[in-house]
């Protein structure tokens, strides 16, 4: 089996080396280490990758900028954001942007690793402070989101609960259903908005 090859971005030199050591034991090649974006991209030139860990403030080019180039020049590469940043404009930016995930920093050896084997199974990963922040987001909407007015009372209903960032079991214990149901409604709601994961779904509804 080939081992997953990663892009480091990141413009703290101590952080990229501790980064090239956890993902090396972890049974990957890193084909590359930038610090900023427009080095990402020159690394690209003449490198391919499997997933890239981006940092989003960096000096020359920033990851939002970076994150845009990569999903219209190479689509087929993941995008695991990787910042200490979790202000609501950086999320908004990032995740509709299309990355694939986004943790922070201070996330954990395991947490960081785990999350790149998630998004490469196809799966988004968003940390939960992270998580938190989105559900503020949708907690301050006033008014309907237009994502919102093609459902039922039922599956707005789930929705809104969903994007709060309560789990199925969650959801199903409050409204008095069964998962089953829950994960039913939910299929649905991802079929009518195009979207098919959580964090997603929060940004679409925020607007």
């Amino acid at each position: 089996m080939e081992k997953l090859r990663a892009l480091l971005v990141d413009d703290e030199p101590l952080l990229l080396e501790s980064l090239e050591i956890i993902l090396t034991i972890g049974g990957m090649d890193v084909v590359g280490m930038a610090h900023d974006g427009n080095e990402a991209l020159s690394i690209l030139e003449t490198a391919s990758c499997d997933i890239a860990l981006v940092d989003i403030n960096m000096q020359g080019m920033g990851g939002i900028e970076l994150i845009s180039h990569l999903r219209r020049d190479y689509p087929e590469i993941k995008i695991l954001v990787l910042t200490t940043f979790y202000d609501d404009e950086t999320i908004t930016k990032a995740i509709s942007g299309g990355a694939d995930g986004y943790l922070l920093k201070d996330s954990g050896k395991d947490a960081i690793l785990g999350a790149v084997s998630q998004i490469m199974s196809g799966r988004n990963v968003i940390d939960s402070k992270v998580m938190q922040r989105l559900a503020a987001l949708m907690s301050g909407q006033k008014s309907e989101p237009d994502i919102l007015k093609e459902m039922t009372a039922r599956e707005k209903e789930i929705a809104t609960l969903l994007s709060q960032g309560l789990s199925n079991k969650q959801i199903a214990q409050k409204l008095y259903i069964s998962e089953g149901t829950v994960k039913n409604y939910i299929s649905v709601i991802y079929d009518k908005t195009g979207i098919h994961d959580r964090a997603k779904l929060i940004v679409a509804i925020n607007g």
